[in-house]
């Protein structure tokens, strides 16, 4: 019977509208509803379900950041996991942790806890790197299976069902592995009140990168701080959507090409497709 790690990062709820401060460096987070980021509750449904089926003995939440982590956690805990794992980082180093840390950080914990898999979501939606699952497999050098839409395990090995641009992809790789949890592998359930209750009760270990030897900072080239591989530089509203506007005829905007075809006639679209570009064919004609 194996061990199951699941990472659970604590984000803006999708539902609260995104404010920029003032100087434009970075989102307001104080005072704003946070949640566990809902590709993480995906891994965190599938590990309790491995669980249910009797495929693993224990699913461990891992959660980096301050205090209001450990909340995060609770969730997990709520939602049928057994013991969480909090790692405190605070201050600049939490402003300014990224993927790599977080990935070190797993796969430190990976090692320590003896786990056989490392299930995390395969995207944050307040960063979207998607990059902590396959750094955490490439420092571990273990098989990962991302974007994974099926999860099934087969004595030592998973079978996993990826989604790709083309459709799916089946894949078989060993255990130990990293997969990453997309949209459609499961539906989360709702943590009931009674189990919030029992939360309260399961453990929750804290602990500091430093005590699994991980170096918080990004480390350039050069290999000092100042030479950071990631830096947020600037952040913005987005734009508002422009309003659209009347014109007094769609024949005044369409090239002279278009005006002119006889749509009922397919033979006189011939050549035009390949002479004229789509902003060509579109561009005013004056009047």
């Amino acid at each position: 019977m194996s061990r199951v790690l699941v990472g659970v990062k604590r984000v803006i709820d999708y539902a609260v509208k995104i404010r920029v401060k003032p100087d434009n460096s970075g989102v307001v987070t104080d005072g704003v509803k946070h949640s566990m980021n809902p590709f993480c509750e995906i891994a965190v449904e599938e590990a309790v379900k491995l669980k249910e089926k009797k495929l693993i003995k224990e699913v461990v939440a891992v959660s980096c950041g301050p205090t209001q982590a450990t909340e995060t956690i609770r969730t997990a805990l709520a939602m049928g996991c057994d013991r969480g794992i909090h790692v405190e980082v605070t201050g600049k180093d939490y402003e300014s942790m990224g993927p790599l840390q977080v990935s070190k950080i797993l796969a430190a914990l990976a090692k320590r806890e003896e786990a056989s898999l490392v299930i995390v979501g395969k995207q944050a939606i307040d960063d979207d790197c998607n990059q902590t699952g396959q750094m955490t497999a490439a420092l571990l050098d273990w098989p990962q299976g991302t974007f994974a839409s099926e999860v099934t395990l087969e004595g030592d090995k998973v079978k996993v069902v990826r989604e790709i641009d083309g459709g799916l992809e089946t894949i078989k790789i060993n255990m130990p592995a990293v997969l990453t949890a997309d949209l459609r592998l499961n539906t989360p359930r709702y943590a009931t009140l009674p189990n919030i209750m029992k939360a309260k009760k399961k453990k929750i270990a804290n602990m500091k990168p430093a005590e699994l030897g991980v170096d918080m900072v990004s480390r350039g080239p050069g290999g000092g701080s100042e030479g950071d591989i990631l830096r947020g530089l600037l952040a913005v509203e987005q734009s508002s959507r422009q309003h659209g506007g009347l014109i007094s005829s769609s024949r005044t905007h369409l090239h002279p090409a278009i005006v002119a075809t006889d749509f009922h006639d397919s033979s006189s679209l011939k050549g035009y497709s390949e002479t004229l570009s789509f902003t060509e064919l579109i561009q005013p004609t004056g009047g």
